[in-house]
């Protein structure tokens, strides 16, 4: 089991008293502005960007999030879509489970209440909206005084407050957030407050080498103080490195068509179309007809990397004549189609290559 956590100090009156005034007087002068959902208090686009935000680097948002506006330009829209049509649009971003929940999301708010809801609270019961999102759709475009608690503004608080309790213990996570409603400035700022912290964990309290010499509240960071910025925020449970070898069945008749199957809704690649995933290439082998077996052409292997895991995969092209049923419950599908589809990036980028 793990260690109880400790109470930690809650921020000071001090803190209490000018964290928020530093901070916002910071954003007006060196706060990010060049991103296009930061003007805007619209809570469909503030959801987007938030949903693709998670797990990954905003130079690769950009694109996607334009053209999911130019696609989708309203929650209805979305709503209204078919899930490959999200999938196909989200392909090559990864966590494709955020797809599976915005399209889910989308369809809920629709017939739930007609708009996005206006309270933290409401928000939460929507499928892949968690507290934080929650609370920065809530603050940003509805001026909730909820607070934000992603890894950028954890990190501020706990250097700023040197709170050391554990944050893989979901009890430490909880205080922490205690103590950020707390230091919430009045209802009318919560907009530019919200924004304020996480540029600042964005682009001076770093994870590594933090910028203090530009930090607005530096003279508040008791981790300062202390000469150990980079001991917190403390988070022990680190997800351990695994590597998965997987053989795909690449199956394509005369007229170019690809045979595809749509993956299971949990593992790897959940919901997406998908060439035929094996253990192994003799499991691979016995699924196929006899009379395709001399004609099968293993290509070479090639590395895709997850964010915890290393794919080795195996494509397996075969030549199919005459009439054959595909593997599982797949489909023939057209080279046409295959750029709407929802698929997995380096399946993508295997079928685009071959198809050049």
């Amino acid at each position: 089991m793990p260690a109880p956590v400790k109470a930690c100090a809650g921020p000071s009156a001090a803190v209490v008293r000018q964290f928020a005034t530093r901070l916002l007087a910071w954003q007006q002068v060196h706060g990010r502005s060049d991103l296009p959902w930061l003007a805007i208090r619209d809570p469909y686009r503030v959801w987007l960007s938030e949903i693709m935000l998670q797990q990954t680097q905003v130079v690769t948002v950009l694109a996607y999030y334009d053209r999911f506006l130019t696609r989708f330009p309203t929650v209805h829209d979305l709503a209204a879509a078919s899930l490959d049509e999200v999938l196909g649009l989200w392909s090559g971003l990864g966590y494709y489970s955020r797809a599976r929940n915005l399209h889910r999301c989308a369809v809920e708010v629709v017939e739930r209440f007609g708009q996005f809801p206006g309270t933290a609270e409401e928000l939460q019961s929507l499928p892949g909206i968690g507290p934080s999102t929650a609370a920065a759709i809530a603050s940003f475009c509805f001026n909730e005084r909820a607070a934000i608690l992603d890894g950028n503004v954890k990190r501020v608080l706990a250097r700023v407050l040197a709170f050391d309790a554990d944050l893989a213990q979901s009890a430490a996570h909880r205080q922490l957030l205690q103590h950020a409603q707390q230091l919430l400035p009045s209802a009318q700022r919560m907009p530019a407050y919200s924004q304020a912290i996480m540029d600042l964990g964005a682009t001076v309290c770093l994870p590594r080498q933090p910028r203090c010499q530009n930090c607005p509240v530096s003279g508040l960071c008791l981790a300062r103080l202390e000469g150990q910025v980079e001991r917190y925020p403390v988070k022990s449970r680190k997800p351990k490195r695994s590597s998965l070898r997987l053989w795909l069945l690449w199956a394509v008749r005369a007229d170019g068509a690809v045979w595809l199957e749509r993956r299971a809704d949990t593992g790897i690649w959940a919901g997406l179309q998908c060439l035929p995933v094996f253990d192994d290439f003799e499991q691979l082998a016995r699924r196929l007809p006899a009379r395709s077996r001399s004609r099968v052409q293993e290509l070479p292997a090639f590395l895709h990397l997850l964010t915890h895991r290393d794919l080795h995969l195996h494509p397996v092209r075969v030549q199919v004549n005459g009439r054959w049923d595909g593997v599982g419950s797949g489909q023939w599908w057209a080279p046409s189609a295959l750029a709407a589809l929802g698929l997995p990036a380096p399946v993508r980028k295997l079928l685009t290559d071959g198809l050049q």
